[in-house]
C-alpha cells in the first residue's frame, strides 16, 4: 500500500553495493529504499543523535509486536522504549533482525577479499567493517554495535530450527518507506547479508530518497498495529514535550 502524502524528494542518491553511509534524519521525514536490481540487503543501525546511548532495540521490536519479521505497520524501537520510525510502505514483505552483520572473518572465508587500492570501488567490504567506520564518524566504537535491521533479505526458519536465507524473495524494484517519528541517526551498509549462500559477493545498489512526511493521523496504521506501538508513541511524545 503506497503512502499518499508523496511529494518530490527532497534529496536521491544510489547507494552502490560493497559502500556505506550515514545521516541525520530529523522527525517528520521519510527516507523511500529501493532494492534496483533485486537480492540487496541494506544493513541498518539507529541512535537518537542528542544521546547516543539511546539505540534501536531488536529483542523489544520484535518481541513487543509478536513477530519474527518486520513489514508496513511496524514501528521500529528505541532500548528506551519509544519509536524511531515506522514502516509505512513495504512492498517486499519481510525483513530480519536478528541475524546481524557481515563479520570480517566471514567476508574472508566466503568470498575473495578485495582492497580498494587494487580493485578500487569494486572491492569488497564486510558489514561488520563498515558499520565501525561509521559509527568511528560520532566517536562510538565495536561496543556500541547493537543487533541490526537486514532490510531485503528474508530469513526464515525450518522445522528444527534451522535459519534458511530465502534467495527467492530478491524482487528487482522493491521498496520500503520508512517515516522518522524521532531524529534519529541513521547508519547505513550495502554489504551481503551474512546467510547469503552466493558464491560471488553481491554488488547490489540500493536508491535512497528524502522526502517529507505527512503528520501522523490519529488512526495512523502504525500507531494501532500493535497495542505495543500506541504506549511506543505516547513515550515519544513525552520526549517531545521535554518531561
Amino acid at each position: 500500500m503506497k503512502n499518499s502524502f508523496h511529494h518530490e524528494p527532497l534529496y536521491q542518491t544510489t547507494l552502490p553495493g560493497s559502500a556505506h553511509w550515514s545521516l541525520r534524519v530529523r522527525r517528520g521525514m521519510q527516507l523511500r529504499f529501493t532494492d534496483l536490481e533485486g537480492g540487496a540487503n541494506l544493513g541498518l543501525l539507529m541512535f537518537n543523535p542528542e544521546d547516543l546511548l539511546e539505540r534501536y532495540n531488536a529483542p523489544d521490536t520484535l518481541k513487543g509486536q509478536h513477530t519474527f519479521k518486520l513489514t508496513r505497520g511496524n514501528c521500529l524501537y528505541s532500548d528506551m522504549g519509544r519509536v524511531f520510525a515506522s514502516i509505512v510502505e513495504d512492498d517486499f514483505g519481510w525483513h530480519e533482525s536478528v541475524c546481524g552483520t557481515l563479520s570480517e572473518k566471514a567476508l574472508k572465508q566466503k568470498y575473495a577479499a578485495r582492497s580498494y587500492q587494487d580493485h578500487h570501488n569494486h572491492w569488497t567490504l564486510s558489514g561488520e567493517h563498515s558499520f565501525l567506520t561509521e559509527l568511528a564518524k560520532y566517536g562510538l566504537t565495536e561496543r556500541d554495535m547493537a543487533a541490526n535491521l537486514n532490510l531485503f533479505s528474508k530469513v526464515a526458519a525450518d522445522n528444527d530450527g534451522n535459519l534458511i536465507f530465502d534467495l527467492s524473495a530478491a524482487k528487482p524494484g522493491a521498496s520500503l518507506t520508512l517515516r522518522f517519528e524521532m531524529d534519529t541517526l541513521v547508519i547505513l551498509n550495502s554489504c551481503p547479508h551474512p546467510l547469503n549462500p552466493a558464491e560471488d559477493y553481491p554488488m547490489k545498489p540500493i536508491q535512497i530518497e528524502m522526502l517529507k512526511a505527512a503528520p501522523v493521523a490519529d488512526d495512523d496504521y502504525c500507531k494501532h498495529f500493535r497495542a505495543e506501538n500506541v504506549r511506543a508513541f505516547e513515550n515519544n511524545r513525552l520526549y517531545h514535550l521535554g518531561i
